[in-house]
């Protein structure tokens, strides 16, 4: 095909050739552009989330039901080598049944490395809206519907100053919080915590924290930004005297703290980055008639659970979801990968 390059949306919009629109505007521009491009008979992916609110959410997802079109958007790391092995893991009871999760993206906001980074403070902005979308699909992948949300959150700093080029020195006036904290109450009885937060001096690499726990173990869940590995895994009967019975599954360069791990070998394809999967899996279900993944279905109920904490934390109360989630088919195994060693 020859790329073409459109004055702007609307003349990308009204070209009969164009059948899918990939939404990568800020986040709140997403309800916006998407809405256009649906009122044009044009089926959407999107960067996340799905919109800045749950009113914007509704009303998109209303639209496309209405005009019988496909609407989806990331994050399609979940399809990814490292999570659909965790999921085969939770799905074959490798570590029982859940009992709960623990979550945590910190950091100290992006002012001193993006071109750009102004509008992580605005509206649609902030950690949970911004990197929580990756967690929480995860965990609603790993897990399940979600049925309420209890959260805290806060605004550390009013004012950001841009260290990074081309504004260095220039000032943001924060308008959002960028603290977030609370727990998921999931369908099945599961418990998750998650943080996200912009106000924290942390570790570069030890910014991401994801363990799952279960009746029979714990997986040290990898980096949900990311499509591969490692996947850690401690099950009492696979320890001597605290040590793994096979000292070569002891994962290597893991962190002291997870001494008697042992690695699992990845067992799908897409380990590494593989951003445009779920774009790339959404055309083959147009073409076939066959669901995809990353749909809007997934995005609507993360959307909730993302928004809720801040809604939590100023109503001073737990928050009920209204959005009904099924997970969505997992990958295909690769048998090139390996066997889990049962």
């Amino acid at each position: 095909p020859v790329p073409k390059i459109y004055k702007d949306m609307y003349e990308a919009f009204n070209d009969p050739e164009v059948e899918v629109v990939l939404n990568l505007t800020r986040p709140y521009e997403h309800y916006g552009v998407t809405k256009a491009a649906l009122e044009h008979g044009k089926h959407v992916f999107s960067e996340k989330p799905l919109a800045a609110d749950m009113e914007e959410g509704d009303e998109l997802v209303a639209l496309a039901e209405e005009k019988g079109l496909l609407m989806g958007g990331a994050p399609d790391t979940f399809m990814g080598a490292g999570i659909q092995t965790v999921r085969k893991l939770v799905d074959d009871g490798y570590i029982g049944d859940i009992v709960a999760a623990n979550c945590a993206m910190i950091c100290h906001g992006h002012e001193t490395w993006h071109p750009d980074p102004e509008f992580y403070y605005k509206r649609a902005g902030g950690p949970m809206m911004d990197m929580g979308p990756y967690y929480v699909t995860a965990l609603v992948q790993l897990i399940g519907e979600a049925k309420g949300v209890i959260g805290m959150t806060k605004k550390t700093f009013p004012e950001r100053i841009i260290t990074s080029e081309p504004h260095y020195g220039e000032k943001i006036d924060v308008d959002i919080d960028t603290h977030l904290t609370g727990s998921i109450a999931f369908a099945n009885g599961a418990v998750a915590q998650i943080c996200t937060t912009f106000d924290v001096h942390y570790a570069p690499g030890a910014q991401c924290r994801f363990e799952l726990y279960g009746t029979r173990g714990t997986i040290c869940v990898p980096d949900p930004n990311t499509f591969g590995g490692p996947v850690l895994v401690y099950r009492p009967e696979d320890q001597v005297n605290g040590q793994a019975i096979d000292p070569g599954l002891i994962a290597h360069n893991a962190p002291q703290y997870y001494t008697g791990y042992k690695e699992v070998p990845l067992l799908f394809d897409y380990n590494e980055n593989s951003r445009a999967l779920g774009l790339s899996d959404m055309c083959k279900a147009l073409r076939t008639g066959r669901d995809f993944r990353a749909n809007y279905q997934q995005q609507h109920h993360v959307l909730e659970i993302l928004t809720s904490f801040e809604k939590s934390s100023r109503e001073g109360r737990y928050i009920p979801l209204k959005t009904h989630y099924t997970r969505t088919a997992p990958m295909q195994n690769n048998p090139m990968h390996g066997i889990l060693d049962e």
